[in-house]
């Protein structure tokens, strides 16, 4: 009976701190989405009044998803319906935050893609995107980001750092300037120079030329 009740006590808490995490994540995803599109809005109205022609774009996707299309470029911004823990070897469990109260460490994800946006404008499934960023979200909403140059070295400290209207907008802007600074790279022209009649009909059928921004274009000669 003693065993029974203590693992009711275990599956109730751990569903009532998994379920505040969630509630917690789902709040600053809309935090995000309603950031991003004021983002949007901004520069589309900086584009006009500077007779810029770069179009700036936000696209609803759902529950979990949203996207900014801008100068070429998507940034996907999509919500794991989940919850995770931090790996015991993960530097965030060495810190005093998490040592203090080990129930901070369960968090919400929210993932940043990077994508060309000819990528799904010309349905080329295999095109490559890029994870820049990933957000975790505790049940403080305090929160940690592991990812690229201005993402993961800005917004690392995970027992001081909040979820406010700051933060998101700063962490938006943040991943449109990582992106725009993410160049399309070609591939080595060695790698690309031969390809047989066969391989390019099957591989123009198939949509399957690979572009991505740090592969370029792929053919069979590329083996990686």
């Amino acid at each position: 009976m003693e065993i029974e009740q203590r693992l009711t006590t275990l599956v109730f808490d751990k569903s009532d701190l998994k379920q505040t995490v969630y509630q917690a994540t789902k709040n600053t995803f809309e935090q995000f989405r309603q950031t991003a599109k004021d983002v949007v809005a901004q520069f589309t109205d900086t584009a006009h009044r500077d007779h810029r022609q770069v179009h700036f774009d936000y696209t609803d996707r759902g529950d979990f998803e949203f996207e900014i299309k801008f100068a070429g470029d998507i940034l996907l911004f999509a919500m794991h319906t989940n919850v995770f823990e931090f790996s015991r070897d993960h530097e965030v469990m060495k810190s005093t935050y998490i040592r203090e109260n080990p129930q901070r460490s369960y968090c919400g994800v929210i993932h940043i893609y990077n994508f060309l946006s000819d990528s799904f404008l010309y349905h080329r499934d295999n095109d490559l995107g890029y994870l820049i960023g990933r957000v975790f979200v505790n049940m403080d909403k305090h929160y940690f980001i592991e990812g690229k140059r201005e993402l993961g070295m800005l917004y690392n400290n995970f027992g001081s750092s909040l979820i406010s209207n700051e933060s998101v907008q700063s962490i938006v802007l943040s991943a449109i300037e990582y992106t725009t600074n993410f160049d399309l790279l070609t591939p080595p022209y060695d790698e690309v120079k031969v390809v047989s009649v066969g391989e390019m009909r099957s591989q123009m059928d198939q949509k399957s030329l690979v572009t991505g921004k740090r592969v370029g274009f792929k053919f069979q000669a590329d083996t990686e």
